[in-house]
C-alpha cells in the first residue's frame, strides 16, 4: 500500500483563487485587444445613433416650447468633428482588467512564496 503525500506538502497552483483571477484577467486584456478596432467602429455608430437622438429631442423640445424650427439636416455636423473621443472609451475597461491581473498576480506570487517557505519550515523540522 503507497502512503498517501502529506496535504500540507502539496500545493497546486491551480487550486489558489489568485491563479484564476490572473489567468481570467489576462484572458479578458486578449480579449480586448483583439476587438478593439471593432469595438471602436461599433461604439462609434451607437454614439452617432445617440447624439442624433439627443439632437432630435432638444428639436422637438424646441418646437413643443414654440420657438423656431432648426433644420436638423442643415445643423448636422460631420461625426468626426463633433465627437473625435468615444463617450465610452475602451481603455477604463482595459485599465481595470489590467489593475486586476497586477493585483491578483502580486497576490498569487505571495501565496506561492509563503507555501513554498512552509514547505520548507515543514521539511526542515521533520529532520
Amino acid at each position: 500500500m503507497a502512503a498517501e503525500p502529506d496535504t500540507r506538502d502539496t500545493y497546486r497552483i491551480t487550486d489558489s483563487p489568485w491563479f484564476w483571477a490572473t489567468a481570467f484577467a489576462l484572458m479578458a486584456l486578449v480579449g480586448i485587444g483583439l476587438i478593439a478596432r471593432k469595438f471602436d467602429v461599433r461604439q462609434r455608430q451607437i454614439e452617432g445613433r445617440f447624439l442624433g437622438r439627443q439632437q432630435a429631442a432638444v428639436e422637438r423640445s424646441r418646437r413643443a416650447a414654440g420657438l423656431p424650427p432648426i433644420d436638423l439636416a442643415e445643423e448636422a455636423r460631420d461625426r468626426e468633428m463633433a465627437q473625435p473621443a468615444r463617450i465610452v472609451p475602451l481603455w477604463t475597461l482595459a485599465s481595470a482588467a489590467a489593475l486586476t491581473v497586477l493585483g491578483s498576480g502580486g497576490m498569487l506570487w505571495r501565496e506561492w512564496h509563503r507555501q513554498a517557505a512552509r514547505v520548507t519550515r515543514a521539511r526542515e523540522t521533520a529532520r
